[in-house]
């Protein structure tokens, strides 16, 4: 037995003893293997991300932290692929790695809207504080829906509504169920729901709450303290611009909340002077032409008026319901007349192809239009010129994995797009589109499930954070100032964390 295995050395054991003793001399099938590995990682959107010492080591105990998740998920035979954000987020949040990035300085949000940035616990609670406050607990009608606040005035309360205390105090078991009536969660990936509709009642329910200017000031003011806890230092709001009312006054004069918000902010600057803010004009895609005309109009007098407050312009609303960016045609032609007349410039800031079909072109028009950022962009790697375009033009696409996911958009997030956009050299940074709506705050889960389910490293990490300031639409003063403060958080993060996980 042993002659026959000395045979076996002899006759296949001798050239891997000779290759060895050839040292460092590579066949000509590895070096194109090394060649094609490096030309795809040249093409990469963090392609030109240097780690230093420091980021390396730390890039190693977060590869290991990761991989050690997986292992326990695994070995607990859980079925991290195949479920929901909702069905994941206890493991999320009792993982290594959300401790992490807990820790981690974001940068900006620079896709969020105006309806969906504070936990809805705080919003039902705070709402709850005044008098004035009713909630709908009737069937829905034409009108109102279950479960809709709104602020009334006494002997002016329509029917069908009560006070909010009043029935939280005589059903304590309401309070649960109103949370989740303003909560669009998805339990499982296989159950059918129209998210669409469902995620709008979830505006529906608090619009009537915003524009009630006592409650707005509070609102904005634990929506910018909810990001700062969670390391986001600018946010760029898609704003629905709407006139501010008490019972006192009435109605204000539509540039009242801008003004509310630039006191929020002073407030804030007394203890996070580092914290800023864009507000995006937006309006919706069922409307038509003469009222996006309008809009447009509206628009640039509030930034001529506010042009360190006004960055942009967007629509919004379902893409397969509303009409199609290139129908509004008419009002992007006068855009430079409008640039003219005002003395201002109004970038576009469009979703687009926020959608599974290539039947939806709405990329198409972004990539010709003077439109500086995309929010979500899921399709645009159904048009490959299209995305060499974006890619030539260095406009930035604005992704919300956890939205995506919820909205049914992507169940694996594995597959996410944004995926495929990374490696073909687009730029992206991560945000949270309505977290309140999806039952959390701030930026750290989005941050979580694309770092495990998209295999991020470090290096792919500190771009998307650098790029949401350095695609922000912050003046270059305000970028410049922004950007020396977020790389000391950055560094300071490296460090604490490498200490930390020794």
């Amino acid at each position: 037995m042993m002659k026959k295995y000395l045979t076996y050395i002899a006759l296949l054991g001798a050239p891997l003893f000779w290759g060895q003793n050839k040292g460092t001399e590579i066949s000509p099938y590895q070096q194109n293997w090394k060649s094609a590995e490096k030309e795809n990682q040249d093409m990469a959107f963090d392609a030109d991300i240097k780690l230093s010492d420091a980021e390396t080591a730390l890039d190693k105990k977060i590869f290991q932290a990761r991989k050690q998740f997986l292992s326990d998920t695994e070995s607990k035979k859980i079925s991290l692929y195949n479920s929901s954000f909702y069905e994941v987020r206890p493991l999320i949040e009792g993982s290594k790695l959300y401790e992490i990035l807990q820790t981690m300085p974001k940068g900006g949000l620079l896709h969020t809207h105006s309806g969906g940035i504070t936990e809805v616990e705080w919003i039902i609670s705070a709402a709850r504080k005044y008098q004035e406050c009713y909630v709908y607990d009737q069937k829905d009608n034409d009108q109102f829906i279950f479960g809709q606040l709104a602020f009334f005035e006494k002997g002016k309360v329509p029917n069908g509504f009560v006070s909010l205390d009043k029935k939280l105090s005589s059903n304590p078991g309401f309070e649960k169920e109103l949370q989740d009536l303003l909560t669009l969660k998805r339990n499982n990936l296989c159950s059918y729901t129209d998210y669409w509709i469902e995620f709008e009642k979830r505006f529906k329910r608090i619009n009537l709450l915003l524009p009630y200017r006592p409650f707005f000031k509070e609102y904005y003011l634990k929506g910018f303290q909810d990001l700062i806890k969670d390391k986001v230092q600018h946010v760029e709001i898609r704003y629905i611009f709407d006139e501010l009312y008490d019972f006192q006054h009435g109605k204000y004069p539509l540039n009242t909340s801008i003004t509310d918000l630039q006191d929020i902010l002073k407030e804030i600057h007394k203890t996070n002077p580092q914290f800023t803010l864009k507000l995006i004009y937006s309006s919706f895609k069922f409307l038509d032409n003469e009222s996006i005309g309008k809009q447009l109009e509206t628009a640039f007098q509030m930034k001529k008026e506010f042009p360190d407050m006004i960055s942009g312009f967007d629509l919004v609303a379902d893409e397969a319901a509303g009409h199609n960016i290139n129908f509004f045609g008419k009002s992007w032609a006068k855009l430079n007349a409008l640039n003219k007349k005002y003395g201002v410039e109004m970038p576009l800031f469009l979703h687009a192809g926020e959608s599974n079909s290539a039947l939806n072109k709405n990329v198409l028009d972004v990539a010709l239009l003077n439109n500086k950022r995309i929010g979500h962009g899921l399709n645009l790697i159904y048009f490959p010129k299209t995305m060499e375009q974006i890619r030539k033009q260095n406009k930035l696409v604005e992704v919300s994995p956890i939205s995506n996911q919820v909205l049914g958009y992507v169940s694996d997030l594995r597959n996410h797009p944004a995926r495929v956009l990374l490696s073909n050299g687009i730029q992206c940074s991560i945000s949270s589109d309505d977290p309140s709506v999806y039952g959390y705050t701030g930026l750290s889960y989005d941050f979580w499930v694309a770092l495990v389910y998209w295999e991020l490293d470090v290096k792919a990490l500190k771009k998307l954070v650098f790029n949401s300031i350095n695609y922000s639409s912050l003046n270059e003063n305000e970028k410049k100032k922004s950007l020396a403060y977020l790389t000391q958080q950055w560094n300071d993060f490296v460090q604490k964390t490498n200490q930390k996980l020794n």
